[in-house]
């Protein structure tokens, strides 16, 4: 892939991330069962920060299992189908009041207005949260209606066919 290339695909990887705060968050539970749960992030420029209530079941399984993958796409169309798998490890703290990434999450898709109630009613119910940190250590982007797919499926279209 030349520079020019990873450039495009980094900023389009970049606009997905920031064009919504919905994910999914796959792990292994406790019992050794795969789970896939959809979670709200938000992106650090060093971590994916997801916060759930410091109870969760899902935080005795990444305590023991730290090991997690993300996946968040986006796009109505074939046309614009985009997807980004992160594969990496998590971090727990419990934190006093309400995890400030999670805010920032909920408020990129809300109005000021919206988000301020929004915020009155969280600090109502939670006096903790928990704060998992996802640290990538391998990441792709795939962007179906520019051509960017898996390799395995590009190799599966291309191959002859007699």
């Amino acid at each position: 892939m030349e520079r020019q290339e990873i450039a495009q695909e980094l900023a389009d990887a970049q606009d997905l991330i920031a064009s919504t705060s919905a994910a999914h968050l796959a792990y292994t539970a406790k019992d050794g069962t795969p789970r896939v749960v959809p979670v709200g992030y938000y992106w650090t420029g060093a971590e994916f920060v997801v916060a759930t209530h410091p109870y969760a079941p899902k935080l005795g399984a990444l305590r023991e299992r730290t090991d997690v993958a993300l996946a968040i796409d986006g796009g109505g169309t074939p046309g614009d189908a985009r997807a980004l798998s992160i594969r990496g490890t998590a971090s727990i703290t419990v934190v006093d009041g309400i995890v400030p990434e999670y805010l920032a999450a909920a408020h990129k898709s809300m109005e000021p207005d919206v988000a301020a109630e929004f915020d009155k009613n969280v600090r109502a119910v939670y006096d903790q949260q928990a704060r998992i940190a996802i640290t990538p250590a391998w990441v792709r982007f795939y962007d179906f209606g520019a051509g960017r797919m898996p390799r395995s499926l590009q190799a599966y279209l291309d191959r002859e066919r007699p």
